[in-house]
């Protein structure tokens, strides 16, 4: 009888051995990133309940997200109360854009501890996908729970920056700052408030700080583009003009600013290259381009191009004032004949008989005039 006893002791410590071998191996193998074999050692264990959530942590490694909620769902059948599993079930129902059910968990788990801040950021997110406005309180819950959880400040402080709070951004986002100093989403959002508020000169020096925490992106480049350039220093700007076109080379808007910005330190044949590159690629009415163009040939002493350009724009938009006055302007420079340059001005005046530059051009023909009486006297 002892014998048999014995055996049976002995039987069950190999079995047991044995299958702490096997969760070793599943184990290592899963930290090595071989996630199926993981699979096959975790599915070799007697014990299921056991192991399902490590299966189902493999198959989101391996993106297979339906293997991966069945999994959680039986390991959540054999411990309905576990925390560990429930949120990351959550989590990833919420990944997989199951909101509802997500936000049911997610629920179930501040029941079970109403002072995790992590439960209560979570249901925060998946009411943010869901349009309900009551994820402000979750965020706010979380907050409270932890005044120093990043992810929640960010979320209030983005809130408040939509809605042009810029006091309670700056409040919460130097809350923020203290406990994280180098939190990168939270300095883009102290950058963008200053640059809402119109203080250029402060929103330069955020955005400067994410480049220096190696951030770049179209974004990050414009707007501290469109900063140097409202406190002056346009050389800076086109810098960065450069850098964000090349996340978009054909960005029709940033090549035609790069041209104005261009012209600001009369860099006219640069000017002249990106007005022309972002005509070339849009596909609206362009009459205001071919005008920033043309005045641009103007500056370089190049009237016949300007002729053309104004010409174009004139095409364009036959009814722009500005372009069909700025054009009998450059003719007048161009012509040599002085009854041409009379009959420039008298067709304007007749074709726009009020428009703005009415004044400027009977001045100018009153000097035409008196100009060619003088030659024929």
């Amino acid at each position: 009888m002892r014998f048999r006893i014995v055996i049976i002791v002995i039987l069950f410590a190999f079995q047991a051995k044995a299958q702490t071998s096997v969760l070793q191996l599943a184990d290592s193998l899963y930290l090595h990133g071989n996630y199926t074999k993981a699979i096959e050692a975790y599915k070799s264990h007697n014990n299921q309940d056991e192991v399902y959530q490590n299966i189902a942590k493999a198959y989101i490694a391996l993106g297979n997200y339906d293997e991966a909620l069945l999994n959680y769902e039986n390991s959540l059948k054999a411990n309905p109360k576990d925390a560990l599993v429930l949120f990351d079930y959550g989590k990833l129902l919420a990944r997989v854009k199951k909101y509802k059910q997500a936000l049911e968990v997610f629920y179930q788990l501040i029941n079970i501890d109403y002072k995790n801040p992590n439960y209560h950021y979570e249901s925060g997110l998946v009411l943010q996908h869901l349009g309900d406005s009551t994820d402000q309180n979750r965020f706010h819950s979380a907050y409270n729970l932890d005044n120093t959880h990043q992810k929640a400040i960010f979320q209030i402080a983005k809130f408040h920056l939509i809605k042009r709070h810029h006091s309670v951004v700056d409040k919460y986002v130097d809350i923020g700052l203290k406990s994280y100093e180098n939190n990168k989403e939270l300095i883009s959002l102290k950058a963008q408030n200053f640059y809402w508020k119109e203080d250029y000169e402060n929103a330069a020096k955020w955005f400067e700080k994410l480049i220096e925490l190696n951030e770049s992106s179209q974004f990050i480049h414009e707007k501290l583009s469109f900063c140097y350039s409202e406190i002056y220093e346009v050389e800076k700007a086109i810098e960065q003009q450069l850098l964000a076109l090349k996340y978009e080379a054909q960005n029709p808007k940033n090549l035609f600013i790069l041209g104005q910005l261009y012209q600001r330190v009369s860099d006219y044949e640069n000017a002249s290259k990106y007005f022309k590159e972002s005509i070339e690629i849009q596909d609206v009415p362009l009459d205001h381009e071919y005008i920033k163009l043309a005045t641009v040939y103007n500056l370089q002493g190049k009237e016949k191009e300007a002729i053309d350009a104004f010409k174009r724009a004139i095409d364009e938009n036959p009814e722009n004032q500005h372009a069909q006055f700025f054009l009998v302007l450059t003719l007048d420079s161009y012509y040599k004949d002085i009854d041409a340059r009379i009959k420039l001005f008298e067709k304007f005046k007749e074709k726009f008989p009020k428009s703005i530059f009415h004044t400027v051009a009977e001045q100018k023909l009153k000097e035409l005039k008196e100009e060619k009486h003088m030659k024929e006297d």
